[in-house]
C-alpha cells in the first residue's frame, strides 16, 4: 500500500495518473494545503520543501521508504514497476532530460502564470506578461519534440505523465493551442486514456477554484522561512 500525499492540483495529478497507470494500491491522504497541513512535523519528514506530492511507499520488503517531488517520485514508481519508462542506458537518460525539463521548466512557468491569473489578478501584468511568455516558449519546446511522435519518447510513458496536466490546463491560464497543433493532438490522445480522467476527477470538489488568494491566505501564498520552523502559520 502507498500513502499519497496529495490535492487537487496539477502537480498532484501527475502521480495520481502514475498511480492509476500501474494500478498499485494506494491511500489519498488529502492535503489542506490553505490550513497549513503541509507545514505538520509528520509530513515534513515525508516532504522537506512542505509541497506535495509525496508517497510513502510500505510494500518494499522492509522499511516504508518515502518520496517527495513529482518527477523523483514518477522515476521511483517506474523503476518499481518496470512500467512507463525505457530500460536501456540511453532511455532512461532521455527520460530523465524531460522529467528535469518538466520539473526545472514548463511546471514552474505554467505554476507562477496560474498563480497571477487566478490568485493575484490585479496590479500584475509585469508578472502575467512574463509567464505567459514562458508558459508559450515551453508550448513550442514541447510542439518540437512531438513533430512526428505521438508521445514524448515514441512510446507512452512518464515523461508525458508529467507535462500532460499543465498542457491540459492551457485555456483556464488564458492559453490556446491553435499554433500547437502536435502538442493539441498529444492532449487529446491523453485526455482518453480511462487512468488520466480518473486521476483528474479526484476530489475534484476539493479544488481551491480561487477562494484562497494571495490577499487573504498568506499559509498558502506569502511564505517564509519561518513557515517551516512553525512561525509562520
Amino acid at each position: 500500500m502507498i500513502d499519497f500525499y496529495y490535492a487537487p492540483t496539477p502537480n498532484g495529478w501527475k502521480v495520481a495518473i502514475m498511480l492509476e497507470e500501474c494500478g498499485l494500491a494506494y491511500n489519498t491522504v488529502l492535503m489542506r494545503l490553505g490550513q497549513g497541513d503541509q507545514f505538520k512535523p509528520d509530513f515534513l519528514k515525508i516532504s522537506p520543501n512542505a509541497k506535495m506530492p509525496a508517497i510513502v511507499d510500505h510494500d518494499t520488503g522492509g522499511e516504508p521508504v518515502s518520496v517527495f517531488e513529482s518527477g523523483a517520485i514518477l522515476y521511483y514508481l517506474a523503476d518499481k514497476t518496470g512500467s512507463f519508462m525505457p530500460t536501456d542506458a540511453h532511455g532512461r537518460l532521455e527520460t530523465l532530460q524531460w522529467l528535469f525539463w518538466q520539473v526545472g521548466n514548463q511546471g514552474p512557468m505554467a505554476g507562477q502564470l496560474s498563480h497571477f491569473v487566478n490568485y493575484a489578478p490585479d496590479g500584475q501584468d509585469y508578472g502575467r506578461k512574463r509567464y505567459a511568455g514562458e508558459y508559450d516558449r515551453n508550448l513550442g519546446v514541447l510542439e518540437n519534440r512531438l513533430e512526428g511522435r505521438d508521445y514524448i519518447l515514441g512510446d507512452y510513458s512518464i515523461a508525458d505523465m508529467i507535462a500532460f496536466p499543465w498542457a491540459f490546463i492551457a485555456k483556464p491560464l488564458g492559453a490556446s493551442l491553435d499554433e500547437f497543433p502536435n502538442v493539441a493532438a498529444w492532449r487529446g490522445r491523453l485526455k482518453e486514456r480511462p487512468a488520466i480522467r480518473t486521476a483528474i476527477d479526484l476530489h475534484k470538489d476539493r479544488q481551491n477554484r480561487g477562494q484562497d488568494t494571495a490577499q487573504n491566505n498568506d499559509v498558502l501564498f506569502n511564505q517564509s522561512a519561518a513557515h517551516l520552523r512553525g512561525g509562520g502559520n
